[in-house]
């Protein structure tokens, strides 16, 4: 048996790469939207990619099993649990529990695994030549190492009111049925640490069933459904508003994006035109560099492993925007955007400067200049961290306002007072101070180093 495990650290996912060496025949779970590192790993291997499947329809990235189907002749398998509601809307071969994918001397058995989605399967994988028993479970975002998929997203983020209670007692019992697995499978999840589909997810990429058994705290209620459901669905992180949009995607005919697209470099005043009309400006730059001087109306979303995330979290699908990134990072920047669905880029320019464009600046405070604001009147202190953050520790008179519902929540500063923001590090308070210079916030002070360095000396 042949086996690789793909991930992608801006998204915390993972795929797989599973094949039959005497066969030369090869399946891939969960794969990524950019499908050439799939059809790389193939010719290096000398394998045929025959079948395609995933665990579920996702919510967090744009699934590439169309792409790879279309790159490479290969059968879709996809789940037909969960009811109508939850069907495909394109080609493919329906799964249901107890079904078997055979992939040369290889069999992967469909369980049925409900609760972090209705249609949700895990793949249980026998490596016949060796042995006749499981080695391996594929399980989605169902299990991960050291917590279990949220029920919630569905409510949270697609608007799907009530599902959230429905989908924990359906999880409840999915673990259940889970637990009765030999001990020794290893399972592979869908995701790792940073993703926004648990709230506890281990760093490790894989574990086994009986390792969970014993440190999952998912599996520490054998007979209390109701400490699970209350466990599961406490302190989960807000859900990024793009969910709904994959959701929506990954369910329905689309086009398809086969090879990763390359962007036009801009000119001067072809920049000028685009941004005159009002399209919006991502620039990806380092915050330290953004804050010396930065073109009006943009924002900072730096291109690091969090870049997707908050591209998907603020910009609109519908509408076209512009990047500032230097020329070397443009290919992983559009593999970023594009793995969730971001295909709309008009171009990018690689410098602010020579623009003729009066730039702005971003005003950083150090921790004894925030530390004299604390009681201030005068003074609004906001912290813009996730909801669980700031309930564990926050600063005395610090109000909350979420980053990533900032733009919704512009009623709550008041501009008669000055505004002082921070969150861990950096990284999404220079999001929420180019968010607020954007709509007319111009005096905004931001504790850049945040409560990573605040908490070592208080």
């Amino acid at each position: 048996m042949f086996f690789q495990h793909v991930y992608d650290k801006s998204l915390a996912q993972a795929s797989y790469f599973i094949g039959c060496q005497a066969k030369n025949e090869a399946i891939v779970i969960d794969a990524q939207r950019d499908i050439d590192v799939y059809l790389h790993i193939a010719k290096q291997n000398n394998m045929k990619i025959t079948h395609v499947t995933e665990t579920h329809i996702h919510a967090d990235f744009l699934s590439g099993s169309r792409e790879l189907i279309a790159a490479t002749g290969a059968e879709l398998y996809l789940s037909a649990e969960g009811g109508p509601e939850w069907q495909y809307e394109f080609v493919h071969q329906g799964l249901r529990h107890g079904d078997t994918i055979r992939v040369g001397n290889l069999s992967l058995e469909v369980l049925h695994t409900p609760g972090h989605t209705p249609e949700s399967i895990s793949f249980l994988l026998t490596d016949h030549p060796a042995t006749e028993s499981p080695v391996m479970v594929f399980t989605g975002d169902f299990v991960f190492v050291g917590d279990v998929g949220r029920p919630d997203l569905l409510e949270k983020a697609a608007g799907l009111v009530g599902t959230q209670e429905k989908g924990a007692r359906q999880l409840y019992q999915s673990i259940k049925r889970f637990a009765q697995l030999p001990e020794y499978v290893q399972i592979w999840p869908g995701h790792g640490a940073g993703s926004a589909c648990g709230k506890a997810l281990g760093a490790v990429p894989s574990t086994t069933i009986g390792y969970e058994k014993i440190r999952n705290w998912a599996f520490q209620y054998p007979q209390d459904e109701k400490g699970f459901i209350a466990n599961l669905l406490d302190g989960q992180p807000e859900p990024p508003t793009y969910f709904a949009m994959m959701k929506h995607l990954n369910k329905v005919d689309r086009p398809l994006l086969v090879e990763v697209p390359q962007y036009p470099k801009l000119t001067r005043d072809q920049f000028l035109e685009a941004y005159s009309k009002g399209l919006t400006v991502i620039d990806t730059r380092n915050k330290v560099d953004f804050a010396k001087g930065f073109i009006p109306n943009s924002l900072n979303i730096q291109g690091n492993n969090s870049f997707a995330t908050w591209c998907g979290w603020l910009l609109d699908y519908q509408q076209q925007f512009i990047l500032v990134a230097e020329d070397h990072k443009m290919e992983d920047l559009t593999r970023k955007l594009m793995r969730i669905g971001l295909d709309n880029m008009y171009g990018y320019i690689s410098s602010v400067n020579d623009l003729d464009i009066d730039l702005e600046q971003e005003t950083i405070i150090d921790m004894e200049e925030f530390k004299s604001y604390i009681g201030d009147p005068n003074v609004q202190i906001v912290d813009v961290r996730g909801a669980s953050e700031y309930l564990e520790y926050h600063v005395e008179g610090a109000e909350h306002i979420f980053v990533g519902t900032l733009t919704k929540n512009l009623d709550k500063f008041n501009k008669d007072k000055q505004i002082v923001i921070h969150c861990q590090s950096g990284d999404r308070s220079t999001i929420a101070q180019s968010l607020l210079a954007k709509h007319g916030f111009k005096d905004v002070k931001n504790y850049s180093a945040g409560m990573k360095e605040w908490r070592l000396h208080f």
